[in-house]
């Protein structure tokens, strides 16, 4: 993939060409080193070329922080197409380390690897060849490696130890959360069947209200036409399609024109 191929910034164009230098460099490198039949200098073109690889694996980095920087001014197909040259990169190195591990285990090199996960630091730079070390050398370099050893594997019981200790505490506060967890279902539960039972009652109170409204409508009626029967009979006591109402009496008859007999009392007498 060409770097016309793919519309970048001058930035990103800049650092793909060092990279691309690099890429070409580690080629002829490589090449080189099939063609060197000493060890010690295999060794050392090795080294160079680990040097280069480490120097890719920054630009590689600093091309992935730029590209992210200048996503937003891209269009997504740009954006696209630079993400697959980036990946397209990173493939291309790891071509280049795989063939760095093949050539260290065929020369016995004994150095740290350059590429381990998490590692962007080699731990030391100029590391001598054992062809090159004397037997004091290489004693005192056993002995400082088996120190080393030694401080990692406390270090590991510590960390062992430490999640351990923060495991048996999760344990427990997952035990405590789940206790709590049940006691709140029961607890909803409880809620659940207090309000169906509540729904019930007053589904229950308002059919009574309903029915207790019925019957006083029914008694106000009955009451309304009792006194419109008596405002009437009172009204127009003469109305004989209108039947007496028990316990009223029947309106007095009209008084006519009779002769009152006069009585003498000493007549009486």
């Amino acid at each position: 993939m060409a770097a016309s191929d793919v519309p970048m910034s001058p930035e990103l164009e800049q650092i793909d060409g060092e990279i691309q230098d690099i890429f070409r460099a580690l080629q002829n490198g490589f090449q080189k080193i099939d063609k060197i039949k000493d060890s010690n200098r295999q060794s050392k073109q090795l080294e160079e070329l680990t040097g280069r690889m480490r120097e890719c694996k920054r630009l590689i980095k600093e091309f992935d922080r730029v590209l992210k920087d200048e996503e937003k001014r891209n269009t997504s197909e740009v954006n696209k197409q630079l993400n697959d040259k980036k990946q397209f990169m990173i493939k291309e190195l790891n071509s280049y380390v795989t063939m760095r591990k093949t050539y260290q285990s065929s020369l016995g090199n004994k150095r740290i690897e350059l590429f381990d996960a998490g590692n962007d630091q080699v731990a030391e730079d100029n590391v001598q060849m054992a062809s090159e070390m004397s037997n004091q050398q290489l004693i005192d370099s056993g002995m400082k490696q088996m120190d080393q050893t030694d401080q990692a594997i406390e270090r590991s019981k510590m960390v062992v130890a430490q999640t351990v200790e923060v495991g048996a505490q999760t344990a427990t506060t997952l035990t405590q959360q789940t206790d709590q967890m049940k006691r709140i279902g029961n607890e909803l539960d409880s809620v659940h069947f207090s309000l169906k039972k509540a729904s019930q009652m007053v589904k229950e109170i308002g059919r009574q209200v309903a029915t207790d409204k019925c019957i006083m409508g029914f008694l106000f009626l009955i009451v309304c036409g009792v006194i419109a029967i008596i405002v009437v009979k009172i009204v127009n006591p003469h109305n004989k399609s209108i039947p007496d109402i028990p316990g009223l009496a029947p309106p007095a008859p009209p008084v006519q024109n009779r002769k009152l007999l006069s009585v003498d009392p000493f007549r009486m007498l």
